[in-house]
């Protein structure tokens, strides 16, 4: 099996047709990374079939951009991405202020299981 059969294929999203009229499909670090943007975007109980899934990050929406916030953000991400991306080994989550008072980054380390290839994903966050 190779690397890409092991990971997957997916659509992309959001959905839109390819230059041929089908739909576009992803696969290998850009599924992965997809699929980690979609667990950050998704609040619990937004899919019907699968309430506990996603991050919730909404809830942090107003909160100050405090020390303990960062805490409370980087908690729930290292949760969520463990609980609902098998396909990675999760290395290091920081969630630092950014330039802009409401802004967060959310930098995501992790090891691909298949290759144990090292990869990241700098995630902007807006507070506010």
């Amino acid at each position: 099996m190779t690397t890409e059969e092991w990971i997957g294929k997916g659509p992309r999203f959001p959905l839109r047709p390819g230059p041929a009229g089908n739909l576009e499909y992803v696969t290998g670090d850009e599924l992965i990374r997809q699929a980690i943007g979609t667990i950050l975007d998704t609040d619990p109980g937004e899919r019907v079939m699968l309430p506990g899934f996603g991050c919730g990050l909404r809830r942090y929406i107003m909160e100050p951009n405090t020390t303990a916030t960062r805490a409370a953000m980087e908690r729930d991400i290292e949760a969520a991405l463990t609980r609902w991306e098998p396909r990675i080994d999760l290395t290091n989550v920081a969630v630092t202020p950014g330039e802009e008072p409401s802004l967060v980054w959310i930098d995501i380390s992790y090891v691909r299981l298949v290759d144990r290839r090292e990869d990241n994903l700098v995630y902007p966050f807006y507070l506010r």
